[in-house]
Parts: C-alpha cells; sequence; structure tokens
C-alpha cells in the first residue's frame, strides 16, 4: 500500500473531513453551552474559519505545490479546535464545575487560536507562490514564529499549573482567567502577554507593507493579483470595524460576514487566478457604491431632520418625500461618481469611454466612409485592445 503525501488530494479530503466535524461540533457544543453560535465562543466565530478552509481546501486541491492553500486549511484547524474548545471549557468549568470528561484536553487545546493568528500573518507575507519576498525576511519569520511558539509554551505552562491547583476558573468566552494576564503571581506571563500582540501586529504591517511595496514594482500578473490581496487585506478591517460601529444594527454582521470573507476569497481568486483582471471594475464599483449610499443617507437624514424638526412635519408624508428625493438623487448621483471613481481606480474603463465619446463627435462631421472605418478600428483597438478585429459593410 503506497503512502499518502501530505500535499496529495487524499490528504485534501481527509483534512476536509477533520474540518468538517469540527464544524459540524460546533453546534451541540454552544448548545451545550448556552452560547449563540456565531459569537464563536472566545475563538473566531465558526463562519470566518470554514470560510478560509473552503478557500484553502480549493487551493490546497487546484495548487497542491502551493504552500497556501495548506497554510490557510492549518489555521482554519487551530480556528476550529480553539472554538469548539471554547464552548466545551464554558460547559464545564462555566456551568458544570469540572464534571464533563475531558475538560483539561479541551482547557489546552482552547489557546489554539493563537498559531492560527500567526499563520493568517504567514500567509500575507508568502503571497501569492508561497515563497518570502527575499531571504532578509527570514529573521522576522523566524521572530514572529518565536514569539508566537513561546505564547503557546507559556499558555500550556500556565493551564497545566491551573490543572494541578485546581483554578480552572474560566470566563464567559471559555479563557482561563489565569491567562488574562492580571495575575500578580505570574508575572511572567503578564510581560510576554505584553509582548506577544504588538510583535504580532507589527509583524502583520510589516507584511502588508513589504507587499505594498512590492506591488509597486510589480507588472502584469503580479499587479493584479497583489492588487486582490490589498483590496482583501484593506476590506477586511475595514469592515469589521464599520461593523463594529454599528453594533446592534439588523445588518452590521452582514458587513462582518462580507468584512471578514474578503480576505480568503481575495486570496483564493488571486492564486488561481479567476477573473483576476476584474479586480479594477469591483474596486471601483465597490467606492462607488459606498460613496453612493454615505451621500444618499445624509441626504435622506438631512431632509428627515429638515421636515420635522424645522418645519415641524411630524407625519408620514415627510418621511415618504425624503425617501423619494433620495431614491431620485440616486441616479445621477451614481453615475458622477462612478465616473469619478473610475478616472482614479478604474482607469482603463474611463480612458475607453473617453476615447469612445471622442470617436462619437469626430462621426458626426464623418463623410468618407473609408475614414470612419478606418477611426472605428482605431478605437476599439484603443479602448478594448481585441486579438483580432475586423469591419463587415453591408452591401449597397
Amino acid at each position: 500500500m503506497g503512502s499518502i503525501r501530505l500535499t496529495s488530494r487524499a490528504a485534501c479530503l481527509a483534512i476536509g473531513g477533520v474540518l468538517l466535524a469540527l464544524f459540524a461540533a460546533a453546534v451541540p457544543l454552544s448548545g451545550l453551552a448556552h452560547q449563540n453560535l456565531n459569537a464563536g465562543g472566545g475563538s473566531i466565530p465558526v463562519w470566518v474559519s470554514a470560510a478560509f478552509a473552503a478557500v484553502g481546501l480549493v487551493l490546497a486541491w487546484r495548487r497542491p505545490s502551493n504552500p497556501l492553500g495548506w497554510i490557510m486549511l492549518t489555521g482554519a484547524f487551530f480556528f476550529a479546535v480553539s472554538e469548539d474548545a471554547s464552548y466545551y471549557t464554558v460547559a464545564t468549568y462555566g456551568l458544570r464545575h469540572g464534571d464533563l470528561p475531558l475538560g483539561a484536553v479541551a482547557l489546552l487545546a482552547q489557546p489554539g487560536w493563537a498559531p492560527g493568528i500567526v499563520l493568517l500573518g504567514l500567509l500575507v507575507l508568502v503571497f501569492p507562490d508561497g515563497r518570502l519576498p527575499s531571504s532578509r525576511w527570514r529573521w522576522l519569520v523566524a521572530a514572529y514564529a518565536a514569539v508566537g511558539a513561546l505564547w503557546m509554551t507559556g499558555a500550556i505552562v500556565i493551564t497545566v499549573g491551573a490543572l494541578a491547583d485546581h483554578r480552572t476558573q474560566v470566563d464567559s468566552g471559555g479563557n482561563l482567567l489565569l491567562l488574562s494576564g492580571n495575575d500578580p503571581a505570574a508575572s511572567w506571563w503578564n510581560l510576554l502577554q505584553n509582548l506577544f500582540f504588538p510583535v504580532l501586529v507589527a509583524c502583520w504591517l510589516a507584511s502588508i507593507a513589504s507587499q505594498a511595496l512590492s506591488y509597486r514594482r510589480s507588472s502584469g500578473i503580479r499587479r493584479q493579483q497583489l492588487k486582490w490581496l490589498l483590496a482583501g487585506s484593506a476590506v477586511t478591517p475595514a469592515g469589521f470595524g464599520l461593523a463594529v460601529l454599528l453594533r446592534g444594527v439588523p445588518w452590521a454582521n452582514a458587513i462582518g460576514v462580507i468584512a471578514f470573507l474578503a480576505l480568503p476569497v481575495s486570496i483564493g481568486v488571486a492564486v488561481l487566478r479567476y477573473r483576476l483582471f476584474d479586480i479594477d471594475r469591483i474596486v471601483s464599483r465597490t467606492l462607488a457604491y459606498a460613496i453612493v449610499t454615505g451621500l444618499l443617507v445624509g441626504v435622506y437624514a438631512g431632509l428627515v431632520l429638515l421636515t420635522t424638526e424645522v418645519f415641524g412635519f411630524h407625519t408620514p408624508v415627510a418621511v415618504a418625500a425624503s425617501t423619494l428625493a433620495a431614491a431620485a438623487l440616486f441616479s445621477p448621483v451614481r453615475r458622477r461618481v462612478q465616473r469619478l471613481v473610475d478616472r482614479r481606480f478604474n482607469r482603463a474603463r474611463y480612458d475607453a469611454e473617453t476615447t469612445v465619446a471622442a470617436f462619437a463627435d469626430r462621426l458626426k462631421d464623418a463623410v468618407n466612409l473609408d475614414a470612419a472605418r478606418d477611426d472605428l478600428v482605431q478605437t476599439v483597438h484603443e479602448a478594448l485592445e481585441p486579438a483580432h478585429l475586423s469591419v463587415w459593410v453591408s452591401p449597397r
């Protein structure tokens, strides 16, 4: 019987099966802990780790030699284990005073989110081919991994000591209270806590800065891939921050879902090169609709305040009139904003529209059919850059 290579498709199926079981286990475990599945316990919510797992599985299946898919699968595994363990520790030590089996195992597995975060930071740095930008980055990766390993070792040591001393109190997220970094008896751990997160953030920022510098020097396919990565890296923190600010609004959770999905989806598209050259259109449309939405919300709120507070019309008619006014402004505002955004972020479309508009103006005064045909061919070449072009003229 032949051995199964780690990067084989059989390994993909095995890892995918394990992850699917972990994700499914989160449902009964969250019920056991009397918690909302969307809260994610003390770890990453299930739909976030599932998104990384799905994209990682596709990448590992389609590009088994590229480490990015395997990194995403491994990170999703740590997130899923940590989430399940968080629910179980709440049920064991928060609700049942430690009388459930394997509580100690869950308590040791709960900090598994830390190596998952470390792997996601590495994911950005080695994008898109799984290799470091240069050998000079090895020291950063070594320091990054060392701090993560030191934190995990410290967490295991603290947890083992807590189990031995029967100090297994946990918070509502399943986190061991001794790991909060506030216990005077663990001063060394408090110092390590203060070092761990700033180093992680610094390494993440250095990774993104490296890709941004690489973008300025790149061209062709790699430039488009880096556009996808940087777009996803920008949408994730911005969307998450917006979801936090709008907490309590019904669609705030949807914004959070889209924000977290942006990074794995953008990485998957870039590595697989699927619809790669649509990034300019996607960025310009996203920015345009975000700006238009903000403007129309401001107009709507201003009209409602004007009619209700200034003129004193506290009737549904005032609100309806404000809604109709905002709706009437949508199309003209969208066209103007889209044109301004295209001029900066989707230059190809802006130049194409300008070229076609200039051709239309010239065509109004054209009297020579051959000259008009040559002008048409030149305009199509400039606007669309087709591989082949032919013009058929109807016989008279």
